[in-house]
């Protein structure tokens, strides 16, 4: 960690530092949204589902054209309108009284996810290049982890929905939680713009479309791994797993709870220890190995499934987070980093946009899916569909290792190579 922090540039350090401050916000509200729709506000469960849903929605309709304004006006400038957004929607969530205004509250929000996110890593490409590039976005998880599981603890202790002034605390608490950020881009951060220089001969680089991009073999396999790998992982977090635990595993929310805390624990601990493991390695091999622990994982919550209600059940859920949270750790230090050393300079909002739209996709799909299976009573069918997912990510990493450049995925770098080069 001390010859990597010593290696960063000053922007580097600036960004790193505040993470996990930056998400202490997120994670008061995250776990807590629809429980103040439905149970602070009044608005019936279907409609704070409902409601809810705008968040992913919105931020699927809104990277498309949120990568494109990255490349042409930088990721500084998209930032700012992203980060501006989610303050108001959260001011605006914090007192909203009626379905209405909760739900322009609620754009604004996923408004801010859908363009931040390839903004943020555009961002963060622009600043760290070669090696370091992979650590960063490793380490850079962790802090996102510990923000957001800090938070969650926090809102957790503070929350009543007896005392409605508790909820409109917390949102407020997240949107004061934006400002760090502002301030970041505002202040030590308002030289780094994130847009590409133009070329020293004076031509204009030719545009290069959506379409144009996903034509490369490289991109459309990581695209369908990140989908899968979103689907069988983050998607089922908030709807299928806790579905399962509860329905057919039988253990109290309070294991749910516990599990999610085992999670960021594992997460935090053990990433450092991973990227140093990871960093010699392809990263389609890294993905390979995370598939597996993946399958595992699932399969160690299939069996809490088979022994309901005990002891058995409950350290199966425990055991699941803990696994997978292993893997998560695989994960995101390797396809942001791909992601981004198969762009250029000038591309690089769009191939974000791209992993950052495959994600969302996959957070949509995968609790439909996984609502589908249990509510008629699938769980077995369930399990078996997580672990097929999990052989899925396996050979398509596989596959994406023949059309990966060596260089994008990890292998050694020639000397004429070009940081964010394509």
């Amino acid at each position: 960690m001390r010859s990597f922090w010593a290696a960063l540039p000053t922007e580097g350090r600036w960004l790193l530092s505040t993470v996990a401050i930056q998400t202490l916000g997120r994670g008061l509200t995250l776990p807590f949204t629809l429980i103040y729709l439905h149970e602070v506000r009044g608005f019936e469960l279907g409609l704070s589902g409902t409601l809810m849903a705008l968040i992913a929605v919105v931020g699927f309709l809104v990277t498309g054209p949120g990568g494109a304004l990255v490349d042409r006006y930088g990721a500084r400038a998209v930032l700012l309108v992203g980060i501006a957004a989610m303050i108001a929607g959260n001011l605006i969530l914090a007192f909203a009284t009626t379905p209405a205004v909760a739900a322009v509250a609620l754009v604004l929000v996923g408004f801010n996810f859908g363009v931040s996110w390839p903004a943020f890593n555009a961002l963060i490409a622009a600043v760290v290049t070669g090696d370091l590039r992979q650590q960063y976005f490793g380490i850079n998880f962790a802090l996102v982890n510990l923000g957001i599981g800090v938070g969650g603890v926090v809102g957790g202790l503070f929350a009543d929905v007896d005392r409605p002034g508790t909820f409109t605390a917390i949102f407020v608490g997240d949107a004061v939680s934006g400002l760090v950020p502002l301030a970041l881009l505002l202040g030590p951060l308002r030289h780094v713009h994130g847009r590409a220089t133009a070329p020293e001969d004076g031509s204009t680089p030719a545009a290069v479309g959506y379409l144009t991009i996903l034509k490369q073999p490289a991109v459309r396999w990581l695209t369908l791994l990140t989908f899968v790998g979103t689907f069988i992982g983050y998607g089922q977090h908030e709807a299928g797993f806790p579905g399962f635990a509860r329905q057919a595993a039988e253990v109290s929310t309070r294991t749910i709870g516990l599990a999610f805390a085992v999670n960021t624990v594992v997460i935090v601990v053990l990433q450092f220890s991973v990227l140093n493991r990871i960093k010699r390695h392809l990263r389609t091999r890294v993905m390979v190995a995370m598939a597996a622990i993946w399958a595992l994982a699932w399969g160690l919550l299939g069996l809490a499934g088979v022994v309901p209600g005990g002891g058995v059940a409950i350290a199966g859920v425990l055991a699941y987070m803990a696994v997978f949270a292993l893997g998560e750790t695989l994960l995101q230090p390797t396809v942001p980093a791909m992601a981004n050393d198969l762009a250029t300079d000038h591309t690089r909002g769009r191939y974000n946009a791209i992993t950052a739209a495959a994600f969302q996709g996959g957070a949509v799909a995968g609790p439909v899916v996984a609502g589908f299976l249990l509510q008629h009573d699938l769980a077995p069918a369930y399990i078996a569909v997580m672990v097929a997912g999990c052989v899925a990510i396996a050979v398509m990493a596989l596959i994406l290792e023949r059309h990966v450049p060596t260089a994008a995925n990890g292998g050694p770098v020639v000397a004429s190579a070009t940081p964010g080069g394509g």
